[in-house]
């Protein structure tokens, strides 16, 4: 019979192995999308304890008074920014008229506005955090969370991919659950096509 043939038992062992281990590494991955999928969802149960912060500054005016746009300091503005007002985010913006600086800076769950006088260097800030939930939904998201976390969630969903995958395979070859296990996993597809049908469409 073909489930005795080395090709067909090799197949199951390895299809087992990626699953099993596969599905411990995603372990944490997969709980962590889930419970913020719950925040998400329920943002009035699990609302953000947001927390603004206002303070004023001076900075070194010659950094910002420089008449042609070109040649004002941004590095000098942004890293003397961070340090003093201990900034962790990335600039997401750095606008410049003919009165006022403007430096925005965002990351999950926080971000600080900063505006700064080109005459005076004098500066006002205001800094903002959602919390423990408003960082772990933003992480959820993607939202101000740089390329590398960006790659981490196209990594992440790869290896749920070939966790789906794997499992698909590994329930081809258990002979006495194959059938069941295909019919529980089309059950499933249907009810979600269901759900898309009946309360978006």
């Amino acid at each position: 019979m073909i489930n005795n043939q080395p090709v067909y038992r090799s197949a199951a062992r390895l299809s087992r192995w990626l699953h099993i281990y596969l599905s411990m590494i995603s372990f944490t991955i997969v709980f962590f999308f889930a419970v913020t999928g719950l925040t998400l969802n329920h943002a009035g149960k699990f609302s953000a304890q947001v927390h603004t912060i206002a303070g004023k500054g001076r900075l070194d005016a010659k950094w910002v008074q420089a008449p042609d746009t070109l040649r004002i300091d941004r590095l000098a503005v942004v890293e003397y920014l961070r340090r003093v007002e201990n900034i962790r985010a990335g600039v997401s913006d750095f606008r410049i008229d003919d009165t006022q600086i403007g430096v925005s800076f965002r990351g999950p769950g926080y971000a600080a506005d900063v505006f700064v006088s080109r005459a005076t260097g004098e500066y006002e800030i205001t800094k903002t955090s959602a919390g423990f939930v408003g960082l772990i939904n933003d992480l959820h998201k993607g939202r101000d969370t740089g390329t590398a976390w960006s790659l981490f969630i196209d990594v992440s969903a790869v290896f749920l991919t070939l966790v789906s995958l794997t499992g698909l395979l590994l329930m081809v070859f258990l002979k006495k659950k194959r059938v069941a296990g295909l019919l529980v996993a089309l059950l499933g597809t249907l009810l979600v096509w269901l759900a898309y049908f009946i309360w978006i469409k």
